[in-house]
């Protein structure tokens, strides 16, 4: 039997291993049989500059990790020898590389892969690797934003250079029409000078046709700026703004070549277009870090001088029917005639969507922060101490309209970051399944709500609690087949998943049909951990003992398994939630199942807030938390085992003096009623009594830090308008 340490050292590897595939994005599973040790070197070496982790693994490790990830790995994967590429952001990147490194090598076999946390077949994987890169398609985006932006600074410097506008004009007024056409003509320069290029039969007839149909046929050398960095992304996208414009007949270096960045700083492409030589020269130099572009017509065919006379002796309305006879059919012939078009030729579909690093929108998000914080500024400083504005009434127009920019401003922004829920949920039907197997037990996952959008920060986190989670009622939850029919229940059992929005939070709930939660047996293994004395044991209520589930290291499963046993699920549970401001509610009914409901804020930065008085302090309470206020006479407060509540349409409402709690100093003044604020917290509430209310204000959350943070009812600070400081107090700890 292994020593601990041993196993120790494999768990953690398994544990590493999971998490490096949880944060891939994509993933490639490779036999590395027969590799020797300078290729494998080469390998490796391409592999890390674009960004890729490769590890060699042992099988069982690897199928641990995957299966722990929520991936299913056939068991003729886990064979033989293997190594894993995983790549944090790159999609493409792995499955390009390893797929060319198999083609040139017998011996090293892709054996599977997975994306966004599904399994692949090769077939996608080839597909996959056949995608342009990643710097192709950021290229592809940024020439998007700098075309026109281009277009525009050339037009304004060339009306600069000309003398402004009117001389421009004055200029268009004089020139004649066919003087600019021979501009054109000499603008083009003669470009054979500088060029040999070598033409195939095929292009050859592809020209000919071309220029017999009267299309125009340009030969362009197109130059890259010598400290461009990615070459082959520029040339990507001249050929891609192209599109539409021309057939590329002809490309010196080839297309591959291109691609491949084996060319210096230019290259050389014929072209059949109806368009003018300016318009296809203006498309190439659109394009970012171009530095040239400059060419000449091809006129002459391929072919004999005595055609070419005969073709100039043509009357010209002759030419004119001819033209409109077959052009519609020129362009097809030269597309046929001419694959190299094709070769050179990026495809139709273009990516509308952009990965962005999530700390460039947080960046982003602290920004329009601190513009809410100055608008604020703005509006605290147009009223005067006695509440009237003291500024005219232009001046508070453009501040409510600052207001409202602001606002769509973080609207806008908020959408950015956030996600649908269906990213997450997506991986548990597979995990579900695979408990039904390993656990002997027929279950089924019913989900709900994968349309439901959070925060891209919270996304990343929420994961690994539902997990949890879910295993749980698989395992614990949910009865063996002979109990559920003793107890009259269908013979596979019922996992629900459900989400949806309430206010401004989330809930999250995990239910089953299952066994629900022995808060007896609970109680008996706290005191066989030594967690609690028998006497405190029977003191507990309910919600203390299901509490207890939460502890670190505190499980009531009697065997340790690969599922659960070892009390860290449900402790892993409530640190997540807890770390990203949400809380976690459990209910149970014993032989019925149990819920457990995650409610999470929808943003962690930015909220809409109630501001309240309690003597000379101000708070913060969030608008979400709040039911309703009241205005309650002091005669109607009443007395429960010592506690003020008060009777409010029904509902027995426990009170909560601010004033007291946070030992706010100085007496309260003396009045006949007390403002109230009603907070929810699922199906509970709670008042809160403060002195004043100050009105609504759209709050940026600033974290006090783990050192000073240590009141869990404080869930933050704000800065005011005035520059001062308030304290936002969170309901849920309250109720």
């Amino acid at each position: 039997m292994p020593s601990t340490v041993v196993l120790e050292k494999k768990k953690q590897q398994v544990a590493d291993l999971s998490a490096r595939i949880k944060e891939s994005c994509a993933g490639i599973v490779v036999d590395y049989k027969g590799i020797n040790v300078d290729d494998d070197t080469k390998l490796r070496k391409e592999l890390r500059e674009a960004g890729i982790v490769y590890t060699v693994v042992k099988n069982s490790i690897l199928k641990r990790a995957a299966e722990d990830a929520g991936l299913t790995i056939e068991d003729s994967v886990v064979e033989g020898t293997t190594a894993v590429a995983t790549s944090v952001d790159d999609y493409v990147a792995a499955a390009r590389i390893l797929n060319k490194y198999a083609e040139a090598h017998d011996n090293f076999t892709i054996k599977t892969g997975y994306l966004d946390g599904e399994i692949i077949d090769d077939a996608k994987i080839v597909s996959l690797a056949k995608l342009p890169s990643r710097e192709v398609l950021l290229a592809t985006v940024c020439s998007v934003f700098n075309a026109p932006i281009a277009a525009f600074a050339r037009g304004v410097q060339a009306i600069v250079d000309k003398g402004g506008v009117e001389a421009c004009a004055e200029a268009k007024e004089e020139a004649p029409a066919e003087e600019k056409k021979e501009e054109s003509t000499d603008v083009a320069g003669t470009y054979a000078r500088y060029n040999n290029m070598v033409f195939a039969d095929f292009e050859k007839n592809a020209v000919n046709e071309a220029i017999e149909k009267k299309m125009n046929v340009f030969i362009i050398k197109v130059s890259v700026d010598e400290n461009c960095i990615l070459k082959a992304a520029r040339a990507f996208l001249v050929f891609k703004n192209l599109e539409g414009h021309c057939d590329i007949i002809k490309s010196e270096p080839s297309a591959q070549d291109i691609e491949d960045e084996k060319f210096e700083l230019d290259f050389s492409i014929v072209v059949v277009t109806e368009e003018s030589y300016e318009s296809i020269v203006g498309i190439i130099k659109n394009v970012s870090e171009i530095k040239d572009a400059a060419g000449e017509a091809i006129t002459t065919p391929f072919a004999d001088e005595d055609d070419k006379e005969e073709k100039q002796d043509t009357p010209k309305q002759e030419e004119k029917k001819d033209e409109s006879e077959t052009k519609p059919s020129a362009s097809v012939t030269a597309k046929k005639q001419a694959p190299a078009a094709n070769n050179n030729k990026a495809g139709k579909t273009v990516s509308h969507t952009v990965r962005v690093d999530i700390e460039k929108l947080d960046v982003l998000m602290n920004l329009v922060s601190e513009l809410i914080i100055a608008k604020n500024g703005l509006v605290s400083a147009s009223v005067s101490e006695d509440g009237t504005t003291s500024v005219n009434q232009k001046f508070g127009e453009q501040i409510e309209y600052l207001e409202r920019v602001t606002t769509n401003l973080h609207e806008s922004v908020m959408k950015v970051r956030m996600m649908p829920i269906e990213s997450v949920f997506a991986k548990y039907p597979r995990m579900i399944r695979d408990l039904n197997k390993k656990l002997g037990k027929k279950m089924e996952l019913y989900m709900s709500g994968e349309e439901t959008e959070l925060d891209r920060t919270v996304i990343d986190e929420i994961g690994d609690p539902i997990m949890h989670l879910l295993r749980n009622s698989a395992d614990h939850g949910l009865e063996s087949a002979e109990i559920r029919a003793e107890r009259g229940k269908p013979e596979v059992g019922s996992i629900w998943l459900d989400a949806y929005q309430e206010g401004n939070n989330v809930v999250i709930e995990v239910r089953d049909d299952g066994n629900g939660i022995d808060v007896e047996k609970v109680k008996q293994k706290a005191v066989e951990k030594g967690n609690l004395t028998q006497e405190q044991a029977d003191a507990l209520t309910e919600k203390e003992a299901i509490d207890l589930l939460f502890k670190p290291s505190f499980s009531t499963s009697d065997k340790v398994t690969d599922v659960s046993g070892r009390g860290v699920g449900l402790d892993v549970v409530k640190s997540k939630i807890e770390a990203l401001g949400g809380d976690v509610e459990v209910k149970t009914k014993y032989g019925e199942g149990s819920t457990f409901s995650i409610r999470l804020p929808l943003t962690l930065a930015i909220i809409q807030a109630l501001m309240v008085k309690v003597g000379e302090e101000k708070y913060a309470i969030a608008l979400g938390s709040i039911e309703t206020i009241e205005d309650v006479p002091v005669s109607e407060i009443k007395y429960v085992h010592a506690k003020e509540v008060i009777n409010l349409r029904g509902n027995v409402i426990p009170l909560i003096r601010l004033r007291e709690l946070l030992d706010v100093p100085g007496e309260p003044e003396e009045s006949d009623n007390i403002v109230i604020v009603i907070v929810r917290k699922g199906d509970k509430l709670a008042g809160l009594v403060v002195d004043n209310l100050i009105g609504q204000m759209e709050i940026v959350i600033k974290s006090l830090g783990k050192y000073i943070n240590i009141n869990r009812m404080i869930s933050g600070a704000t800065i005011l308008g005035d520059g001062s400081v308030a304290l936002i107090i969170d309901a849920n700890t309250l109720v």
